[in-house]
């Protein structure tokens, strides 16, 4: 059988020669030998049968079907793989760049630019795929949608009424805390009935107090807020939201635009008081006294959760220099309270667009933010944008950046820019930016996009520098109008009640008394946590009285030992040790006092005597002149943050706190932050040390408007 085999020319060796030559007979029997032509023609079929084919191509055309389908299939995911990513670009292009497109001009005067990246197209996605089905990322609002629910979740978000800016924050939990906050609403808000109607309430509160005014007492100066009357509904809300979250301070800081508007409808102060100082009659019968749109004012107002303390800040004509003013009043007011972490007492800022963007203290301000000495948890800013500052509305020269909020972007501070025009959106922007301050202790701005009805001021003609912007305004219809049309559509409201909340606003304005918002009676001398008791320092003492300061010499030599104490294992650098070594030798009498050592004595005395004593500066710690020497720090240090140890807060139990702090390189709002310290903490020794005599320079502003002038 083997033998057979092996002779056999269908032998399995010999099959792939034979199959290869039958298969070239049957294409052409002249090309193969005469034996085998001879041979493969008995193996046909009989006349009428099918013709046999080759066999090797239908095996190699089998054997291509599923590399083929799996090439096909290859080239099919491929081009999906590929939208998906571009899908997910035209996603983080919507939040970056949303707001170039964003709806946020009240007067609608500019054609929107046209941004490529925001287009489907661009991606080279088109109408064939806006059914398709992709994932959506980090997109909030389900993880696999159609291309055509991805545009309009994302187009109704970032392209509407609300434009945010916050890509650029470098921690990724807050840039998902806030894209969940929008995402997750697609900008709406959704309030009910009730809340839009309180919504109404402001806003005819707002407008129909100007327009009181403006007949009552014609041709007189009060910065009007018409054109940006959502700013009240804005600020009521924050106020109410904050005392929920448990803030029972706030201190507001603002120029005079709308400051009478906010003193009447925020702070509950009665408009009696209002019209008497239009009418030159002071309550407290001052010899002389500031203009009514730069006075501050103070009152408790009722919110969810509690009575809620609320102060305006007094404001010179110098627009921004309140801000540091105001954060350091809240400083003072949160030390007070050993509130650490700014959870107690909020700070908010109003500025103006062109304020924002073109004064020094704004940075200066934004930029001390997050420092040791000068943070307060985070500050909620409001720029009043009603897009022009005086007379200089063209952004070529009112700044050099895309918006008049860019400034904030240098400390990460989301920015959220809204149309006042759409009150809802302002609110749900209100929410999103208190929550986002409570939640990381950070700064936020939100851009109140609106515009100013009238001039500068009352007697100011705006069409001599503006006809085409005041051609818009002269046609809108106000903000208070449109959403009582919108609520009457809607049957929030009948037909006839945006017009009796007018009515019912007036009346109570011939009477003299508010009826919106009445601020909290007088608490008859109860004491809140918090409060400052002023009495000792108005009891017309004069102020050049000589007063006894000396201090028993036993009692300062007390204090110099626990002053000059180095801590064990505490390497001092070898000059400073020899600094330490002089002023024991002093304590002891060996040797004369310097300056250094009676400054430091001269502070232990306050601090043991129960006085805080707060001194900031430029390298206020070390001095200048290598003189001071208030923070030691260890040579031997392992860790940068570690080693440095300050004796004046280590000198007996119970003593007031000593806070000295090396400021940043600022001076107006360094010596402005330790002005409203001082206001806000009587009874604290609060000192700012220009670095060199001419350095008070850069802080004149400060000393002209508030230390010279001040009461």
């Amino acid at each position: 059988m083997q033998l057979m085999r092996g002779n056999s020319l269908l032998y399995g060796a010999n099959a792939p020669f034979i199959e290869e030559l039958y298969e070239q007979y049957l294409v052409d029997p002249d090309a193969v030998p005469g034996a085998w032509r001879g041979y493969f023609d008995t193996l046909q079929p009989a006349p009428g049968g099918a013709q046999d084919v080759a066999h090797s191509p239908i095996q190699r055309a089998f054997a291509a079907l599923p590399k083929a389908a799996a090439s096909g299939a290859a080239a099919t995911d491929a081009d999906l793989a590929r939208k998906q990513v571009y899908v997910l670009q035209l996603i983080n292009a919507h939040r970056f760049l949303g707001v170039r497109v964003a709806d946020l001009d009240p007067l609608n005067r500019h054609t929107k630019p046209v941004v490529t990246e925001l287009d489907p197209a661009h991606y080279g996605l088109g109408e064939a795929d806006m059914d398709t089905t992709f994932s959506t990322g980090s997109l909030v609002g389900g993880a696999r949608m159609t291309l055509r629910e991805i545009l309009k979740l994302l187009r109704q978000t970032y392209c509407g009424s609300i434009g945010a800016q916050y890509m650029y924050i470098s921690d990724v939990a807050q840039k998902r805390w806030i894209q969940n906050r929008l995402e997750s609403v697609r900008g709406l808000a959704g309030y009910d009935d009730a809340m839009r109607r309180r919504i109404l309430e402001r806003l005819t509160a707002a407008e129909t107090l100007e327009r009181y005014l403006h007949t009552k007492y014609v041709g007189q100066k009060r910065f009007s807020l018409e054109g940006g009357e959502t700013l009240i509904p804005l600020l009521d809300h924050l106020l109410q939201r904050s005392g929920a979250q448990g803030v029972e301070e706030a201190v507001i800081g603002m120029a005079h635009r709308g400051r009478l508007n906010v003193l009447v409808n925020i702070l509950g102060k009665q408009p009696g008081m209002l019209f008497a100082e239009f009418e030159g009659i002071h309550a407290e019968h001052l010899t002389s006294g500031d203009v009514k749109y730069h006075q501050g004012f103070s009152a408790d107002i009722g919110t969810p959760g509690g009575v809620l303390h609320v102060a305006l800040a007094f404001n010179p004509s110098h627009l921004e220099i309140v801000n540091p003013v105001v954060e350091g009043s809240v400083r003072a007011r949160q030390h007070r309270r050993r509130d650490l972490d700014g959870s107690k007492v909020l700070p908010i800022l109003l500025h103006g667009d062109a304020a924002f963007a073109g004064q020094g203290v704004v940075m200066e301000t934004l930029s001390m933010s997050q420092t040791r000495g000068y943070r307060t948890g985070g500050t909620v800013h409001i720029v009043t944008n009603n897009q022009i500052g005086f007379t200089a509305s063209d952004s070529r020269d009112t700044r050099s950046s895309t918006y008049c909020s860019d400034i904030a972007k240098m400390i990460d501070a989301p920015i959220f820019h809204v149309n006042a025009d759409d009150p809802e959106a302002v609110l749900l922007v209100t929410e999103i930016a208190l929550d986002y301050r409570m939640q990381f202790n950070k700064d936020v701005v939100i851009d109140l996009v609106c515009f100013r009805k009238l001039g500068h001021n009352e007697q100011d003609e705006p069409l001599v520098t503006q006809p085409f912007m005041y051609r818009f305004i002269r046609k809108h219809p106000g903000t208070r109008a449109l959403y009582a049309q919108r609520l009457a559509e809607q049957g929030v409201i009948r037909a006839d009640e945006a017009d009796a909340m007018i009515a019912a606003y007036r009346k109570a304005m011939d009477e003299g008394r508010n009826s919106i918002h009445p601020a909290l009676e007088k608490n008859n001398g109860h004491k809140r946590k918090g409060d400052v008791d002023w009495t000792p320092f108005r009891g017309g003492t004069p102020w050049d009285v000589p007063v006894n300061t000396a201090v028993p010499l036993e009692r300062l030599q007390q204090l110099a030992v626990p002053l000059y104490t180095v801590p064990e294992k505490f390497v001092l650098h070898s000059r400073v040790q020899k600094i330490v070594e002089d002023r024991i030798a002093m304590a002891r009498g060996d040797l004369p006092l310097d300056w250094g050592m009676a400054e430091n004595l001269a502070y232990a005395t306050l601090l043991t005597e129960g006085y805080p004593v707060r001194l900031s500066g430029q390298d206020a710690r070390r001095g200048t002149f290598f003189h001071r020497h208030a923070t030691w720090h260890d040579q031997n240090r392992k860790e940068w943050h570690e080693g440095a140890y300050t004796p004046l807060r280590h000198l007996e139990a119970g003593q007031a706190d000593f806070a000295v702090i090396d400021s940043l390189l600022s001076e107006e709002a360094v010596l402005g932050f330790e002005y409203g310290y001082a206001t806000a903490e009587p009874y604290s020794l609060v000192l700012w040390e220009a670095q060199f005599g001419d350095f008070a320079n850069g802080a004149q502003v400060v000393i002209d408007q508030f230390i010279a002038s001040g009461e």
